[in-house]
């Protein structure tokens, strides 16, 4: 019986949906449902009543439901105790991380860090939106998740800390009705007619920023989204539209205090500081104390060493 069966069963039987399932545990249906078809196979019984309207445990998934749940902490726990017995000299680390130039964090150098500092452990890295890393730490598919989300948006039953917190601003080419005004602006300002540059959907930084004009009381109004910030911030400057993205990702050098914005930005374009003192990208790193491996726990230590604080 194969432990990554029994985890995509648990995902179906928690979710009573394949296709969220898959989502969940980073794979397609059709696999996702071959591998559920070879575990049914394997136990020699069906586990899922499937109908067109509903996914149900039978007999047999109720009784393996409990069970798949205690093999895997069980090995879970043997892991983390093994690590510890070695002292951190090897182990497994599955880690979540937000898009580097997204994060005013540098997730490089803390990787670069803990590398260094623990040479044998490898590092299994996934890139996804904040909510679904956060969502896989918490089914214990990730031991821990650098996510841009602010403690508010963290899920129930994950411990959290933050890491930084970055001042949102909005990009506006040279010839954009704001850009000659003042170095800040309310988005209530933004033309009726402004096209947005968004994020990923279901990214921190997508969330953040339709918080923020839920704040100032206007709709987005036509957007599209783009995968990369700083495809984001050259698409705004060429005049496709504006954009809002966290500061640092303009600085990426933060060892120049005060630098002036407009230096920052191709094609004259201008960033401006968003009055909304509440419009940040905060960067938290979320993990679950209660099953929190030795090799997890030292890289919340490196990673605490690398916050940025006021």
């Amino acid at each position: 019986m194969d432990l990554r069966h029994l985890k995509y069963f648990l995902a179906v039987a928690e979710t009573r949906n394949f296709t969220q399932a898959a989502a969940s545990c980073y794979v397609a249906q059709s696999a996702l449902s071959q591998q559920i078809a070879r575990l049914e196979k394997d136990v020699g019984a069906q586990l899922f009543s499937r109908t067109s309207r509903s996914v149900r445990l039978t007999a047999a998934g109720e009784l393996l439901e409990p069970l798949a749940r205690r093999i895997l902490a069980d090995v879970d726990t043997a892991r983390a105790a093994l690590d510890a017995l070695s002292g951190l000299r090897r182990g497994r680390l599955r880690l979540g991380l937000v898009q580097t130039r997204a994060s005013s964090v540098d997730l490089v150098e803390v990787m670069a860090d803990y590398h260094a500092r623990y040479p044998g452990i490898d590092f299994h890295v996934t890139n996804a939106p904040s909510a679904e890393m956060a969502a896989a730490v918490l089914a214990g598919d990730l031991d821990i998740a650098v996510v841009g989300l602010g403690p508010r948006q963290i899920p129930d039953g994950l411990d959290h800390q933050v890491l930084a917190a970055d001042p949102l601003v909005l990009i506006v080419p040279a010839d954009h009705a704001l850009a000659g005004g003042g170095d800040v602006v309310d988005l209530a300002d933004l033309p009726e007619s402004h096209q947005l540059i968004q994020f990923t959907r279901g990214s921190g930084l997508r969330r953040q920023v339709e918080a923020a004009f839920a704040r100032a009381g206007v709709e987005p109004g036509q957007h599209f989204q783009v995968g990369q910030i700083q495809d984001m911030i050259r698409l705004a400057a060429r005049g496709i539209g504006v954009t809002v993205v966290p500061r640092s990702s303009v600085f990426l050098d933060r060892s120049i205090p005060g630098k002036n914005t407009r230096d920052a930005l191709p094609y004259g374009a201008r960033a401006l500081r968003i009055a909304d003192e509440a419009a940040v990208h905060t960067i938290c790193a979320v993990h679950d104390s209660k099953r929190l491996a030795p090799a997890a726990a030292a890289f919340l230590e490196v990673v605490e060493r690398h916050a940025i604080r006021d």
